[in-house]
């Protein structure tokens, strides 16, 4: 069931936004040749506890840290490790707050130092079709006008759209309905009503949109090997139309 928010509960809701922001912000600040994953979770989840609030991710459905950090052919989902930053690599760090009664949730890459052509072309191809696809995301729109957005725009660029996995409601819970796929019919789907808030978050491969998961449950790869990107905001449709909520 898709949940509408009232405006005072969008207010609440704007502060788990605020801080898994500025959470964000800080992890990214991290990212940095030398720097283990692990170190960059702890610098997140002592900047969430320090607020009062709780890592939404931490525990979630048995997941063991308060954020999912993602290395290179990484697409989601890497659990923080011993594992050592080093120059060239890129990072996908998607976190979320848990605060007031509501979850905030974003994710973005960073580039670890010197990245290859490569791969500054795939993120900021991912990082556009993010802000082309909030701006899709008018009252009266519907879901597949978000995800043919897109797909349609990545496409053009050569790269892949992920599809195994989509974006989704939030609100007080991590996720809730409607699904919020990276690709689709523009046209097509629920449409998108005032009140509504959603995280949408496209995962894009330079090669394939095949992936796997690990035998540790959590963490999803490039099935080609090749290099993946990760951008999230979760945003509120309004009667003025899309705002974003995960503003640092």
């Amino acid at each position: 069931m898709v949940v509408l928010k009232t405006t005072k509960e969008l207010q609440l809701m704007s502060e788990a936004c605020k801080l898994s922001a500025q959470a964000l912000k800080i992890g990214g600040a991290a990212v940095e040749p030398g720097i283990t994953t692990r170190e960059i979770d702890h610098i997140i989840k002592k900047f969430i506890t320090s607020q009062g609030a709780t890592p939404s991710f931490l525990n979630y459905g048995g997941f063991p840290a308060s954020a999912c950090i993602s290395i290179n052919d990484v697409v989601i989902h890497g659990i923080p490790s011993a594992r050592k930053i080093v120059e060239g690599d890129i990072v996908s760090i998607d976190v979320g707050a848990y605060y007031n009664g509501y979850h905030g949730d974003n994710a973005a890459t960073f580039a670890a130092g010197k990245v290859s052509a490569e791969a500054e072309k795939l993120m900021e191809a991912t990082e556009n079709s993010l802000y082309l696809a909030i701006k899709a995301a008018q009252p009266g729109a519907r879901i597949g006008d978000i995800g043919n957005t897109v797909q349609t725009y990545i496409e053009s660029m050569g790269f892949a759209v992920v599809r195994k996995f989509v974006g989704h409601g939030v609100g007080a819970k991590l996720h809730e309905d409607p699904e919020v796929p990276n690709y689709g019919t523009a046209g097509h789907g629920i449409r998108l009503l005032p009140g509504m808030t959603i995280a949408i978050e496209p995962m894009v491969n330079i090669s394939g949109e095949d992936v796997k998961v690990l035998g540790d449950g959590w963490t999803t790869v490039t099935k080609s090997g090749s290099l993946a990107a990760h951008f999230e905001h979760t945003i509120a449709i309004t009667e003025n139309g899309p705002v974003i909520m995960t503003k640092a």
